[in-house]
Parts: C-alpha cells; sequence; structure tokens
C-alpha cells in the first residue's frame, strides 16, 4: 500500500524518502520561491528575475519524483550528455537535426507552447464560474480514458501507446507531445502528427456534434456573465498556489504545468517584455518549427507503418467521445441551472475541449446562429482553461500510474 500510494503520489512521498534536511530545505524553499515570487510582483523586488526565479523554485522543489534509477530527481534540469565529442553526434547538424534534437526529443517545444498559451490565457474567466467550468473541462476528458480502455483491450496496444494515443482525445498538442514521449517514444513521430490533425476534426467535426446533441431550442441562449473584478494580487497568488500544488501532485508533468502558469504568472504580473516574448516571440518560433518539423516528419516508411492506422482510429476516437462528453456536461448542468431558475447555454460543453481558443470559439458562434445577441464567450473561455489544466491533471496521472496499469 505504501509503495503504491509513493507512485500514486511521488512529490509528497519524496519528502519522507530523503534526508529530513534536504526535505526542510525543499519546504524553506518552496516558501522563499512565494516570497521572492510574490515581491517581484509587488515590483518590491526585480519583477524580471523575482517572479520566473520565485516560480521556478516553487515547481523545481515540488516536484521532486523517483527516477528509472530509485534516486529522488525531477523533470527540469538533468545533463543527460557531457562529453562535446558524444555531443555533437547527438546534435548530427543536418539542417532541422539540432532544432529537433534541442527542442522535440527532450519535449522542450511542448513547453514553449504552453508558456505562450498561458500568457495570452485569462485566468478571470475561469474564476465566472469556476465550479460549472471544471465540471465541463472533466466531463470533456472522457474520450481520453475511454480510448485508453479501447487502444488495450480492442486494439492491442500496450498501456503506454494506448495512454499516449488517448491522450490526443484532450486536443492539447503540446500535452500529446510530452507523454507520447514519456510513454511510447518509438510513436512519437506519428501521434504528434495525427495529433495535430486535431484541428480539422475540431473546426469541421465539432460543429456536427453540437447540432446533433443539443436541441436548436437551447442553442440561443444568452448567458452573458460578468467577469468578476478580481485584483491582480489575487489572480497572481492564485495562480502561484495551483502551480506549486499541481507540480507535488503530479510531479512528472511539471515541465508542462511550470510553462503554462509561468506564462499567466507574468501577464498578471504586468512584465510586458516577457508577455511580449511569449507570446509574439517564442510562442510563434515554437508554433513554426513545429509545423515545419513534423512536416519532414511525415516520411512515407513513417506513414506506412501499419499502427498508424490503429492511431489514426484512436485518435479520432477520442476527439469524439471528448465533444460528446463536453456536450452531455453542458446538457446536464442546463437542467441543474434551470431548476435553480438560472440560465446556462449547453453549448459551453464543447469548449471543456482545450483547443485554446477554437472550441470557445465554436460555442459563441454555434449560439450566435441562432440567436445574433447571445454571448457566452466569457464562461467558454472559462471551460476552456479548465481543459487545459484537466489535460495536463491527465497526462500527469497516466505517466504516473502507467506501471501499474500495465500490472
Amino acid at each position: 500500500m505504501t509503495e503504491l500510494l509513493a507512485q500514486l503520489f511521488p512529490g509528497i512521498s519524496t519528502f519522507f524518502a530523503m534526508d529530513a534536511t534536504v526535505a526542510v530545505a525543499r519546504v524553506v524553499l518552496i516558501l522563499l520561491g512565494f516570497i521572492l515570487a510574490y515581491y517581484g510582483f509587488k515590483r518590491t523586488l526585480e519583477p524580471l528575475i523575482m517572479v520566473p526565479m520565485g516560480i521556478g523554485m516553487i515547481a523545481v522543489n515540488a516536484g521532486m519524483m523517483f527516477l528509472n534509477t530509485g534516486v529522488i530527481g525531477n523533470m527540469f534540469v538533468d545533463p543527460l550528455v557531457s562529453d562535446p565529442a558524444a555531443l555533437m553526434d547527438i546534435m548530427q547538424v543536418n539542417f532541422l537535426q539540432p532544432i529537433y534534437n534541442l527542442t522535440f526529443s527532450n519535449g522542450l517545444i511542448a513547453c514553449l507552447v504552453f508558456m505562450g498559451i498561458g500568457a495570452r490565457s485569462e485566468i478571470s474567466y475561469l474564476l465566472a464560474k469556476p465550479w460549472s467550468s471544471m465540471i465541463i473541462a472533466i466531463c470533456a476528458e472522457l474520450g481520453t480514458f475511454v480510448t485508453l480502455a479501447v487502444g488495450v483491450m480492442a486494439f492491442g496496444l500496450t498501456p503506454g501507446e494506448a495512454a499516449a494515443s488517448a491522450i490526443i482525445g484532450g486536443a492539447d498538442g503540446p500535452m500529446v507531445l510530452f507523454t507520447s514521449l514519456m510513454l511510447a517514444p518509438d510513436l512519437f513521430v506519428p501521434i504528434s502528427i495525427i495529433a495535430y490533425l486535431y484541428l480539422s476534426l475540431t473546426y469541421g467535426g465539432y460543429p456536427f456534434l453540437i447540432k446533433l446533441f443539443i436541441p436548436k431550442k437551447y442553442r440561443g441562449i444568452d448567458m452573458y456573465v460578468e467577469v468578476p473584478e478580481v485584483s491582480q494580487k489575487s489572480k497572481f497568488i492564485f495562480i502561484v498556489v495551483t502551480c506549486f500544488v499541481l507540480c507535488l501532485l503530479l510531479p512528472v508533468a511539471s515541465p508542462l504545468i511550470f510553462s503554462f502558469f509561468i506564462g499567466m504568472a507574468v501577464k498578471e504580473a504586468n512584465i510586458n517584455k516577457y508577455t511580449e516574448l511569449l507570446e509574439e516571440g517564442l510562442s510563434y518560433f515554437a508554433t513554426f518549427f513545429l509545423g515545419a518539423i513534423l512536416g519532414v516528419l511525415c516520411e512515407a516508411s513513417t506513414i506506412l507503418n501499419p499502427t498508424v492506422l490503429v492511431i489514426l482510429i484512436l485518435g479520432i476516437l477520442a476527439l469524439a467521445i471528448s465533444g460528446i462528453g463536453g456536450l452531455l456536461g453542458g446538457l446536464a448542468l442546463y437542467w441543474v441551472h434551470k431548476r435553480r431558475g438560472e440560465d446556462f447555454n449547453p453549448l459551453i460543453g464543447i469548449a471543456g475541449v482545450s483547443c485554446v481558443p477554437t472550441t470557445a470559439k465554436l460555442a459563441q458562434h454555434a449560439a450566435m446562429d441562432e440567436n445574433p445577441f447571445a454571448m457566452i464567450l466569457p464562461v467558454a473561455m472559462g471551460a476552456n482553461i479548465s481543459g487545459v489544466i484537466t489535460s495536463a491533471i491527465a497526462a500527469g496521472i497516466f505517466v504516473s500510474t502507467i506501471q501499474l496499469i500495465a500490472v
């Protein structure tokens, strides 16, 4: 039982498995990280350094885990190659090879994209309808978990391969990149390529799901919600605390969690140069090379692998079931709110699929098709952001427990 808990909650378990002095030092450094980040936000200390430094201290000390070698370490910094000759051999300077080695094969590209998503996200939308947003996001992960079971039982994939394919159901490309590298590195290329084709399904397929599952009379419900006036200080503290909790509970996904919340943090701290860097610089750099490298990875020998067809089927299945799960969650919340005498547009359910901001826009467009004055975008964006967080949690759970699933 103790070993099971250690695998499920490695961030917490490592506190009891290491030297007491080191464990206490971790707690002190986490607290110090909070102090540095907060006073950087307040401009008492230099925000350009202290906000990222403080959150980094929190994430790395909370996100400790048991590595394959049995030692305690983290997923942030680990020099894999130190010999210059070996490093040059790995680099293989063949046009895009260095970018692939330095950004794709270690998941860095996913983290860069997540930083940009975080910098573009507005936490106030989530706070407008927090419980509804979280419930919808959980419902919209239905495809992920159903497809995991289908991949193992119907297609004979290993739990790792099935989980890496199933995470496509979250419609979160960076999360798929990260999970496939962790659980199915041999299938990383086809899974990544198929995952980034999800835009075709969300743009072209989800409107049909909306019309199929949401009755016409419900689609035009106007539920304009005033986005709560939350102080930047409160939002910043909420972001930092949430980052700490998720890194502690899911250290294996801590690099992605850290990347998403550091993007949100620099925005709320009004560090405009960093916000511009993440939104306009790193984000576009990462997206450009993400598309370019995925394109050049589409070699015939790779695509003709029979497993690719299985992954394609599972990816479509995961996205379809996630969309249906989100819409059913939206319908359930419609009836709950109706009993309270409140309005709730069930279209918001599709926004729980974390394709930011595509699915939120689809919900708004579908509402305006029935009622030009309907406004549901703020609540839909809240569900969208919740979907990002939920998909990160799902990925962390899969990676943390896949050995237990295999048994």
